[in-house]
């Protein structure tokens, strides 16, 4: 069933200042994003750094504050397309991988292999388990709900999901005979791009962007599905295939994004949001938007957490709740009539 919103909304026209606005404000977060850190650079020693040069400024800009900004862009932008993804798979506007339990059973599978010494932080096995853990969530998930599920079972059943994963995390931490690596995983588990290098970068890219490429790429399938399923196979839809492959890029791209940043919540539900005001409600046309905001909203969210004082660094993941938190509600009671007809 097509959602209240897709039924009384007409897509938005789209001038091409909204979408150039957005690229002009993401260029001016990663250009701060370089520049901000506990020690001040010019613009021009920051340059410097990051062509070339083996001093001071170099090593900073190079080891630090790039993987970091790079990190927050891919990072970001994955969950925001994964995010508006999902609503067009779901054709509800709450559907987020935080609410699936998706991230926090990412976490789970990652935190598993490490401590259980089977790999090591920079090891590919990493990334691989957080991806396997995501997508048995999913799979475990539409086990539970089933295709015709109301919205209301489906947070209940991510709720469900995502509180076992970090029950189960909880134990392997409690367990774990090191202390220092137990409050090391605790901040991580917060959601942070804190001293991370290339090699993360590295690591996780890979599985990002093409997870990336995968999402952007069934944005004619996802506009199918508005009208529903019957109508989206008579348009030569194979919706099974549609479903599974985006349930694998979505575990795919927050499983590999978790893995080097921890659980970050929410901004698959704030960037498409932002999306919608920028190119409308079509399903297709707010993949790339939604990618764009998602990468704006983490890069924003990172410059933030440097900016505020504090003894120790705010968490990326603490910041997005904060912003993503009183926006699912808001979503909730706009869309109360979901819980009534179903989203599907």
């Amino acid at each position: 069933m097509v959602t209240n919103q897709s039924r009384t909304n007409q897509a938005l026209p789209s001038p091409p200042w909204r979408l150039l606005g957005l690229y002009a404000a993401l260029v001016v977060m990663v250009c701060a994003s370089l520049m901000t850190g506990a020690v001040p650079l010019s613009v021009v020693q920051s340059l410097k750094g990051l062509v070339g040069g083996d001093d001071l400024a170099a090593t900073i800009m190079r080891e630090i504050r790039l993987p970091r900004t790079l990190l927050a862009l891919f990072v970001g932008g994955i969950l925001g397309v994964s995010g508006a993804a999902l609503q067009g798979l779901m054709r509800n506007p709450l559907a987020d991988p935080t609410v699936f339990g998706a991230p926090q059973a990412a976490a789970f599978g990652a935190v598993l292999v490490l401590y259980s010494g089977m790999a090591g932080a920079l090891s590919v096995a990493l990334p691989m388990a957080a991806i396997a853990a995501a997508l048995l969530s999913f799979v475990v998930l539409m086990r539970i709900i089933g295709r015709q599920a109301s919205v209301g079972a489906m947070i209940l059943a991510g709720l469900a999901i995502g509180t076992l994963a970090g029950a189960a995390t909880s134990i392997v931490i409690a367990l774990s005979a090191n202390p220092f690596a137990v409050t090391e995983i605790v901040f991580w588990m917060m959601g942070s791009f804190e001293d991370r290098s290339l090699l993360h970068v590295g690591l996780s890219l890979p599985f990002i962007c093409l997870a990336m490429l995968v999402l952007l790429a069934q944005g004619n399938g996802y506009r199918a599905l508005v009208l529903g399923e019957d109508s989206a196979t008579s348009l030569g839809i194979d919706v099974s295939r549609l479903r599974w492959i985006t349930l694998v890029a979505v575990a795919m791209g927050v499983g590999a994004a978790v893995a080097v940043s921890g659980a970050i919540g929410f901004v698959g539900l704030i960037a498409p949001y932002c999306a919608r005001l920028l190119v409308g409600v079509d399903p297709k046309r707010i993949l790339w938007p939604a990618l764009l905001s998602g990468s704006l909203l983490l890069v924003m969210a990172d410059v933030v957490v440097r900016l505020v004082p504090a003894q120790a660094e705010l968490r990326v993941g603490a910041v997005t709740a904060l912003l993503g938190v009183p926006l699912f509600m808001a979503a909730i009671r706009q869309h109360r009539s979901l819980f009534v007809e179903g989203a599907s």
